[in-house]
């Protein structure tokens, strides 16, 4: 994983797990203790499921550029159907409050997907890599004097 990868990646999830304390914060005040678990693991289950459907993107945009749209499509279906996997194992869970939960993961994956637009807007990326190992300079096509 390149070095510009990884500075997207936590230009979005230290901003994500910011919000999913403040949140396990918030709901431990006003549900107790099984909100902030709630919360703990709506936010790692949003830095999971987001970090590596980036990690995931990144490297079929390196491997297969054609692909890129048609993979993105792919894996929020996939990630939206394992969250239901998620939800439907834990469905009558007496481990964490399941609004906390609900809401935790909302606002998480809102502030991933904004830090994520935020950080890419500001990356200077190069839309064409150059090739600096065949040192190939372009001619002089003028006239000669």
């Amino acid at each position: 994983m390149r070095s510009d990868d990884v500075r997207l990646l936590l230009q979005a999830a230290v901003p994500t797990a910011i919000a999913g304390a403040i949140a396990a914060v918030i709901s431990a005040l006003v549900v107790g203790g099984k909100g902030a678990v709630g919360a703990i693991v709506a936010t790692l289950l949003v830095i999971l499921f987001m970090g590596l459907g980036f990690i995931v993107l990144q490297r079929t945009a390196k491997s297969l550029p054609h692909l890129f749209q048609a993979m993105g499509l792919m894996l929020y279906a996939a990630q939206i159907l394992l969250l239901f996997v998620f939800l439907a194992a834990f469905k009558n869970t007496t481990l964490f409050h399941p609004k906390a939960f609900a809401i935790t993961l909302v606002a998480t994956t809102l502030v991933w997907i904004g830090a994520q637009t935020r950080a890419h807007m500001k990356a200077k990326i190069l839309y064409v890599e150059p090739d600096s190992t065949k040192g190939d300079k372009p001619g002089n096509s003028g006239p000669k004097s």
